[in-house]
């Protein structure tokens, strides 16, 4: 005979204070570890809607990012007219010679500046990334000393934004324009002429990279095999989604940590969960010996405190799920190992990663409750009636 899961409810109901407390427990440690998915994940999808996968980014040879990269404007011409290279309507090859470099602002977070991306770009290479649309402002003008900075950026650089001023290079620069890309980690960088940027930082002679457009994904990856050959121009070639996936390693490190640091606290939770069940075990001591008698086997026993424990990590695991909630589509940054700047993305407490948080709030039930459901099982009919 089964006993009613109803049974195990009013239990865990009649002891408000202790079924709080260790839900409480295991409601933050599953908190620690959705709000560490969600960093992780909100940061690989702003690198994943980065980049078009018809887009070829050209460095030097070698170059581990476009910041550390330096691309001569003969290889420029060179590549411009390759075989497979688009053209847009108005039959210009659809290339963009650009140029990265640091620079430091005051953040939110850190007063004394943080990096950020500065992108000497053209025409062309605006046009080549359409998911790039003003919300504030407008687009810089060549030849001056004009800017666009990333919505990242405007919201986590008070010093970034519309209509203020910058200083940098040679001289004070004006923000025109505030842009966004989706949710891509472009929205991270600023952009200027890349002609004004260039004479700035006296890189006349070239640029960091170029972002070439292929008609196609097979003359992508014919073009890319063609200049990775080409042993005149020193240069390396990757589709441009992938030099941004490969970024996501900067967020290794931090989910490590988390996980790790959860898995810590889940110890914890699952023995506060193990003394709570241990405790209601001793305490219904005498109800035990009285369901014996009623006829209840050892198996149901044992299966309805199992069950009770499971209810009360269940409640922990939606209660963490209900704490970390408001990180949702919080904006925040992290700093990139490969750029040596900031990239700034939002939360994303999606429901996969919600069940894996009660999932994870179950498997702590598991093991919470499992020895005290074992002992209630095992007590004796006279022993557990003399015990209450």
């Amino acid at each position: 005979m089964k006993i009613p899961l109803a049974y195990n409810v009013r239990n865990l109901a009649v002891r408000k204070t202790s079924t709080l407390m260790t839900a409480l427990g295991i409601a933050l440690t599953v908190a620690v570890l959705l709000a560490v998915m969600a960093m992780v994940a909100g940061l690989k999808r702003a690198f994943a809607e980065t980049g078009n996968p018809l887009n070829v980014l050209v460095m030097r040879k070698g170059a581990t990012s476009e910041l550390v990269s330096w691309v001569r404007r003969e290889a420029y011409n060179d590549l411009r007219y390759k075989p497979g290279v688009m053209r847009n309507t108005r039959g210009e090859p659809m290339t963009s010679m650009e140029m990265i470099t640091v620079i430091t602002i005051p953040s939110i977070s850190n007063p004394d500046g943080s990096n950020v991306n500065l992108r000497g770009i053209t025409s062309a290479g605006i046009e080549m990334r359409p998911e790039m649309h003003i919300i504030a402002g407008r687009w810089f003008q060549p030849g001056r000393r004009e800017i666009v900075v990333g919505s990242g950026v405007a919201k986590r650089y008070p010093a970034a934004r519309l209509g203020k001023k910058l200083e940098f290079g040679k001289g004070v620069w004006d923000i025109v324009g505030v842009f966004e890309a989706g949710a891509s980690a472009i929205n991270s960088e600023i952009l200027a002429d890349l002609n004004q940027a260039s004479s700035d930082y006296n890189r006349f002679e070239g640029g960091s990279s170029v972002l070439v457009r292929a008609t196609d994904l097979v003359a992508a990856n014919a073009l890319i095999n063609e200049l990775r050959a080409d042993q005149r121009l020193n240069v390396m070639a990757v589709p441009e989604t992938k030099y941004y996936n490969d970024q996501t390693a900067s967020a290794i490190p931090v989910q490590a940590m988390g996980t790790f640091v959860a898995c810590i606290m889940a110890i914890g939770s699952i023995f506060a969960a193990m003394n709570t069940m241990y405790a209601a075990v001793a305490r219904r001591a005498r109800e035990i010996g009285t369901l014996r008698v009623l006829g209840f086997s050892r198996r149901g026993i044992l299966t309805s405190f199992f069950l009770e424990s499971l209810c009360l990590s269940l409640l922990g695991g939606l209660l963490g799920c209900i704490l970390v909630l408001p990180l949702n589509n919080l904006t925040t940054s992290m700093g990139s190992w490969t750029t040596f700047s900031e990239v700034a993305f939002n939360f994303r407490v999606t429901p996969p990663i919600m069940l894996v948080g009660v999932v994870f709030a179950l498997f702590m039930g598991v093991f919470g409750g499992l020895l005290p459901a074992r002992m209630a099982a095992k007590k004796e009919i006279l022993t557990a009636l003399r015990e209450g």
